[in-house]
């Protein structure tokens, strides 16, 4: 449980870095996605689960 609550916390940490520190940017992420087709997003989303289950089983493993 303490790892997931650090994962939370890093996560909520990249987003405030992010809209606190570039708004514009974020805006702009926003817009862009909200154009983007349906598959690219499912493809992306997927392209990132797997990555990021990949990252944590080799620090973990």
């Amino acid at each position: 449980m303490n790892d997931f609550l650090a994962a939370v916390g890093l996560l909520l940490v990249f987003e405030g870095l992010l809209y606190g520190g570039f708004p514009l940017i974020a805006k702009r992420m926003a817009w862009d996605v909200s154009q983007a087709p349906e598959q690219v997003l499912r493809f992306a989303g997927i392209v990132a689960i797997a990555m990021g289950v990949g990252i944590v089983w080799w620090v973990r493993g």
